[in-house]
């Protein structure tokens, strides 16, 4: 087993001249980017549209048929890799945070719901009404890609912009999210949990930071999201104990001091009862 490589934009061959931005076909992407089928991560935004073929992606341990109509929303750090049918099309579509935020000033990436990682589900089924309504904005991209006008920069990041409306409105529509004051509360809950979360497992810390009652907190999650403080709590932790085994380098006792567990058997426990399998057993499984 061997650590899974860290791509960043200036792995992949763009024409744009710019190392925080890449657009093109599927097809064309792979031709030149056969790596991409292995296990790998990636230290930017991915967005990714299916149009042809079939396969399986599978995004932190989690597997996903791919079909047309596929939509995959990616943020920094998630390890995903395909499996591909002979034929596959589509649109693929890189960019850092950091052109994204500068460019748009207030309006953040990361403040759209589909890239927030307590309520992240990567994948968006769209229909033929939705791919048509979607796909002009992809393809004026990659022909603008292809000229040398002034402001080209700017036109792909506003059509990139328009992409992620459009998927917000479906991802709104299809998800259990009620859009009123709760999704805010969600959202602090999301920043406290990346900050704190290998350190405080108290729901009561994320509570009093938010200046709210548990009660009220856990009535939120429970409403937005359908799980308990605690739960979305442990959820990350495990995800981020996944994240970590893939490390042939470190031991399961390192990993569980990464992430502030005094006691390796409780840490042990908790895995086993929300994954069924032991942090060793999983690891031997990604082999």
């Amino acid at each position: 087993m061997k650590q899974h490589p860290v791509y960043s934009i200036h792995n992949f061959k763009t024409d744009l001249g710019k190392k925080e931005l890449y657009i093109n076909t599927f097809t064309n992407h792979l031709k030149a980017h056969s790596f991409i089928e292995k296990p790998h991560r990636h230290n930017f935004y991915l967005l990714v549209l299916f149009t042809n073929g079939t396969g399986k992606h599978e995004i932190d341990f989690a597997k996903y048929e791919i079909k047309p109509g596929s939509l995959f929303v990616l943020q920094p750090g998630q390890i995903h890799n395909w499996q591909l049918s002979e034929v596959i099309d589509g649109y693929i579509l890189f960019y850092s945070q950091e052109i994204y935020n500068l460019y748009f000033g207030n309006k953040k990436v990361e403040d759209y719901p589909f890239y927030q990682s307590v309520i992240n589900q990567p994948e968006i089924i769209l229909d033929e009404n939705e791919v048509n309504t979607i796909k002009p904005f992809f393809d004026l991209m990659i022909t603008e890609s292809q000229t040398d006008f002034p402001k080209k920069t700017d036109k792909i990041l506003n059509l990139l912009d328009c992409i992620h409306i459009e998927i917000s409105r479906k991802y709104l529509s299809i998800s259990n999210h009620i859009s009123h004051s709760y999704n805010y509360k969600i959202h602090q809950l999301e920043l406290l949990l990346e900050q704190h979360y290998k350190i405080e497992k108290s729901p009561s810390f994320y509570a009093d930071n938010m200046n709210i009652t548990l009660k009220h907190l856990n009535r939120i999650c429970k409403e937005i999201l359908n799980q308990t403080v605690t739960e979305i709590i442990t959820n990350r932790v495990i995800l981020e104990t996944k994240r970590l085994l893939v490390n042939p380098i470190k031991s399961v006792n390192q990993i569980a001091d990464e992430l502030g567990f005094d006691d390796y058997s409780y840490f042990t426990r908790i895995f086993k009862k929300k994954t069924g399998i032991t942090p060793s057993e999983f690891r031997k499984t990604l082999n």
